[in-house]
């Protein structure tokens, strides 16, 4: 049954595992610094509608599928460590070159939906969430539109923070060595993302 006792500790969980570090936060904070946080919608839009959609597939079962096949989840941990490596690396080229040359762009809508996919740190909250907290004795229907629904109710603030921040830092970077220093920091982060996923 959905009781305010599920609600409150479904909302805290939910809230721990979005508002702490991983590789969604690193993207939408570096995407903040670059590109600001209108720009950054996109992906913080985007970040929620896959996630729900992870969670909908492990309500109707493929949660199990990971218990059967881990490798499967070990390959996501290698192709999304990838992708921030592949981050990192369009960063460090972008220092090379003028901010009016810059060919790069932040996360679109459906990259953005892709990549949860790939993001190990989605699928842990999602098997985690469902094993503990899915409502059994609630209408299978009703119980998944409750998950997917409070997951993104707290999803969005939760990871928006990351992105604001991130264009707040990045009134501050008027210096154009300033600007390029952070960058490579934020470079080194991905990096560090990337590999704290794979170890």
């Amino acid at each position: 049954m959905i009781t305010w006792d599920l609600f409150i500790t479904i909302s805290v969980y939910y809230f721990v595992m979005y508002a702490t570090p991983g590789p969604n936060n690193s993207i939408l904070t570096t995407s903040g610094i670059k590109f600001g946080f209108r720009r950054t919608i996109p992906n913080i839009l985007g970040i929620p509608s896959g996630h729900g959609l992870q969670l909908g597939f492990v309500c109707f079962g493929l949660g199990s599928l990971f218990d059967q096949f881990p490798i499967i989840l070990d390959i996501m941990k290698y192709i999304g460590s990838a992708y921030l490596l592949y981050l990192a690396w369009k960063m460090f080229g972008t220092l090379q070159v003028s901010e009016s040359k810059q060919e790069s762009r932040p996360l679109k809508y459906y990259e953005a939906i892709l990549f949860q996919f790939v993001n190990p740190k989605a699928w842990v909250i999602c098997i985690t969430a469902v094993s503990l907290f899915f409502p059994e004795k609630e209408n299978i229907i009703l119980a998944i539109v409750f998950m997917v629904l409070m997951s993104t109710l707290i999803n969005l603030p939760s990871i928006s923070i990351w992105a604001f921040g991130g264009s707040i830092i990045r009134n501050y970077l008027k210096n154009e060595n300033v600007k390029k220093i952070t960058e490579l920091f934020l470079a080194i982060l991905l990096i560090g993302t990337a590999i704290s996923i794979l170890f």
